[in-house]
């Protein structure tokens, strides 16, 4: 009787080749139809994706949507019916890297870059005059807090955000590993590439750190109303700790507080408390 590891190797050659063979998983109906339904303008070469829709009659509001790691604007689409039913225009991107926009290999990826895709996309859509809502998670915050630097005005901005240094956590990392998907066709190779690509996007936590200040200085400065919406069983924002530092460095900022079996996506898990909790900050003013 042989060995039986070499059994198992027998066994896992054939599984491995039909493995590495597999084509990708197809889109779902519902990804498919999101797609359809976008457009893409042009950054330095690079296609970027974004929905922009028509809502309430009578509006002038503009909001935009800035998605979070390692995801996409399919992020919103809970809340994007009821969006367009209080704004003028919902608008999305995927950021470069993200979603249905390019994901160049080599790539120094940024927040600068995702920022100076932001304000390309309002140029692109002849919005640069008009005032805007800026509508984050996760990544996005970031992201939005260097438009708030920039000092992109007139501007109202919701956030949710971290205004202390993060780490990334080993459940992160396994998430990103896995969220990364089959980028090449060889198994060697598309271990290299994954990682060298991961490596390159999860470059904004050292960056957070980078420009702690210069981020969480722009949210401390502004005179711009602050709104956060906050799912207690976060586990990237632990209740109580975050929302204490949160209250702390940023007094002005309101919050609001989602049910206690709320997570890191809100706008997933509770749709319409989440879209009650903005509406009624926006409406506020």
């Amino acid at each position: 009787m042989k060995e039986w590891w070499v059994q198992v190797g027998l066994l896992s050659v054939p599984l491995l080749a039909v493995y590495l063979h597999i084509p990708p998983p197809k889109l779902s109906p519902a990804l498919l139809s999101w797609r359809s339904s976008g457009h893409y303008f042009t950054y330095k070469d690079q296609n970027i994706f974004y929905r922009d829709s028509t809502g309430a009659v009578g509006s002038s509001d503009i909001v935009i949507l800035l998605h979070g790691f390692p995801t996409s604007s399919y992020d919103w689409y809970k809340i994007w019916e009821g969006l367009t039913q209080r704004f003028h225009r919902v608008i999305a991107l995927d950021f470069v890297g993200f979603g249905f926009s390019d994901k160049p290999r080599p790539h120094r990826y940024s927040i600068f870059e995702q920022a100076s895709i932001v304000e390309g996309l309002v140029r692109h859509l002849g919005l640069r005059h008009q005032k805007i809502n800026l509508l984050s998670h996760d990544y996005g915050d970031t992201v939005a807090q260097e438009l708030l630097h920039r000092s992109l005005q007139p501007l109202m901005l919701w956030m949710l955000c971290c205004p202390c240094d993060l780490s990334p956590s080993s459940w992160m990392r396994l998430w990103a590993t896995w969220a990364s998907g089959r980028l090449c066709s060889t198994r060697r190779h598309h271990q290299l590439c994954n990682n060298r690509f991961l490596f390159s996007i999860l470059q904004y936590i050292n960056q957070r750190k980078k420009h702690r200040d210069r981020w969480v200085g722009a949210l401390m400065s502004t005179s711009v109303p602050l709104h956060l919406i906050y799912g207690p069983l976060d586990p990237v924002n632990p209740h109580p700790e975050f929302l204490q530092l949160y209250k702390k460095v940023l007094p002005m900022s309101t919050v609001s507080v989602l049910d206690d079996h709320i997570s890191h996506y809100p706008q997933l898990e509770d749709p319409t408390g989440f879209l009650n909790a903005y509406l009624n900050f926006i409406n506020s003013f």
